[in-house]
């Protein structure tokens, strides 16, 4: 239990100080309760001494009042400490997960499934978020009453005391023995709730794929077992619980009884007053109360130690930025020297080099697969070389902070990724302190001001997650307007126009234009035109490369003059 306790206390990072606030305030709110029980103690002294003026029982009001409004304030006060610790907790974690993912290397989203970190920052953070300050505050502020209340007990009775102790003591040993034996079910219980969220998500987002093929209902097996296996690992911790439970349950009232009986033979015997002997009672049961809200919140605890233990694992995602500085370069050319690269066993780049200068346009060129997205990417730092090195302005390129580094190079993509908020706001994504008419004039180069115009909210459209409401021409041209407003000195075009629509082609060959004027740019290209005007052509081939420019290539590599002959091929066929 201490263990569990000390990690949330350590989890909790700054909001630490709320959660003794909460502590120390429902301690007070404990002795508040005691008034409580001078309320009933002043009504019962006189039943016993046949007082039947008002004043025992205005002094059992006033009391009374005491203690209910203390109770509330006090109540309210450590709950709105502790609700805060829980979400704003959650809330940093999260924020951290978001940040170190920022630095993981692409491989690993390629090489790993990612329903560990999906469920970390969904369900996995809810346990902790809804129950881990509040868990605390539950179990500290139940063992200090009953604490409070055994010592009461003590002064009228130390026998009743006593017995208290036992059974307080037998309740706590039952309770620690059900928390060691739910160890081993809450790691698990925590990775299904992971798988779950991952394989809903996962269904939602291809349920397109799944109607077009009349696979609903079918074809979803791994769903279904995500279903089980969590619905399983649930039910087996309520297997643990409930017999413990029971037993719990029977060990209080068998001590409830004991302390009945002993309450009646030292009356009987005369050893105890009638009000001592109510009074003891009365504050016994409440002290068993405290105790099985202790025990409630033990139960709670390991799930939230094993949540807390899976939200601690996003540490160990390996990170590249870690002994980066922030570097500005004078010069923006680029040197590949003597790189390799592998995708775990296959091998896509062996012994590369390639010179850059600043201000030319290269394109990349090859078959599927021949490595120009990772060579493009490489340069990005998306991931890191297995040898060689590559450098931006003759620093190497692990030398530079990821933001200093993603600061100097624009990405256009060909899958473009836009996020579920306004288009103004996806425009200026890469410059989020951009004006408007800064977004507006990015908007008009890119040739999709119209279209943005032509919708309910202009710029203050809120377009769908992954810019599901766009077309994929829109989605480009959006993609296209952010990296004209980065204005970034290095860019990276990834096929960008090949979602385009043809009647806008020529307006966004002007935009390119503007975009590329003394940059630094790399085109992984496929259409002769751009292939043609590029000052380098780098052709990949079976993890080598072969560079020139288009007439020199034509007459050197076979590849090349085959990959030209076969576009100029498919440019002519006609119907």
């Amino acid at each position: 239990m201490l263990e569990a306790i000390k990690k949330i206390i350590s989890f909790s990072g700054q909001e630490k100080s709320k959660i003794y606030k909460a502590i120390i305030i429902s301690f007070f709110k404990s002795l508040f309760s005691m008034f409580r029980m001078a309320a009933i103690y002043f009504v019962l002294l006189a039943f016993e001494e046949g007082n039947t003026t008002m004043k025992p029982a205005w002094t059992a009001l006033i009391f009374l009042g005491i203690s209910i409004a203390g109770q509330l304030i006090l109540k309210m006060v450590a709950d709105l400490q502790a609700v805060h610790a829980g979400y704003f907790m959650s809330a940093y974690k999260r924020l951290e997960i978001a940040e170190r993912l920022k630095k993981v290397p692409m491989g690993y989203f390629n090489d790993n499934n990612l329903e560990q970190i999906t469920g970390t920052a969904t369900t996995v953070l809810d346990v902790v978020e809804n129950q881990g300050a509040n868990v605390l505050v539950l179990i500290l502020s139940g063992l200090m009453n009953a604490i409070v209340f055994l010592i009461c007990v003590l002064c009228f009775d130390w026998r009743l005391g006593l017995i208290e102790l036992v059974g307080m003591t037998i309740y706590m040993l039952i309770t620690s023995s059900m928390e060691k034996k739910s160890r081993s079910l809450s790691p698990v219980r925590q990775k299904n709730e992971a798988a779950l969220v991952s394989k809903v998500l996962e269904s939602l987002q291809g349920m397109s794929v799944i109607k077009s093929f009349n696979l609903t209902g079918k074809g979803d097996e791994a769903l279904k077992k995500a279903i089980d296996d969590n619905r399983d690992s649930n039910m087996a911790l309520e297997r643990l619980f409930i017999p413990y439970g029971e037993v719990q349950g029977v060990v209080l009232g068998a001590f409830k009884a004991l302390l009945l009986l002993v309450a009646v033979i030292l009356f009987v015997t005369g050893n105890m007053t009638i009000t001592y002997a109510l009074m003891a009672v009365i504050i016994s049961f409440q002290v068993f109360a405290d105790i099985e809200q202790t025990g409630a919140g033990l139960t709670v605890l390991r799930v939230v130690s094993s949540s807390i233990e899976e939200a601690e694992k996003v540490n160990l995602l390996p990170v590249m930025d870690e002994n980066g500085k922030e570097f500005t370069p004078e010069d923006h050319g680029i040197s590949i020297d003597h790189v390799s690269f592998s995708y775990g066993d296959n091998e896509i780049l062996n012994d590369v080099s390639l010179e850059i200068p600043e201000n030319t346009m290269t394109a990349f060129i090859g078959s599927s697969g021949a490595g120009k997205t990772t060579l493009a990417m490489l340069i990005a730092r998306f991931w890191d070389v297995n040898k060689g090195s590559i450098s931006i302005g003759g620093r190497d390129v692990r030398d530079y902070t990821l933001e200093s580094l993603m600061s100097q190079i624009s990405v256009v993509f060909q899958n473009v990724y836009l996020f579920a908020d306004t288009i103004e706001n996806n425009i200026k994504f890469g410059m989020s302190d951009a004006s408007h008419e800064q977004v507006v004039a990015a908007a008009k180069k890119a040739c999709c001001h119209d279209f943005i115009m032509s919708l309910p909210d202009g710029y203050s459209t809120v377009i769908g997650e992954g810019g599901a409401t766009l077309s994929g021409g829109e989605k480009q041209r959006i993609s296209i307007a952010r990296a004209i407003l980065k204005d970034a000195p290095i860019i990276i075009l990834d096929e960008a126009t090949a979602n385009v629509d043809p009647e806008n082609e020529d307006k966004l060959t002007a935009a390119f234009d503007a975009l590329t004027e003394n940059k630094t740019v790399i085109m992984i290209a496929h259409r002769l035109k751009t292939i043609r005007n590029a000052d380098k052509i780098v052709v990949l081939d079976g993890g080598a490369i072969s560079c020139g420019t288009h007439d020199e290539l034509m007459k050197t590599s076979a590849k090349y003059s085959n990959f030209i002959r076969l576009r100029e091929e498919a440019a002519n066929w006609k119907m």
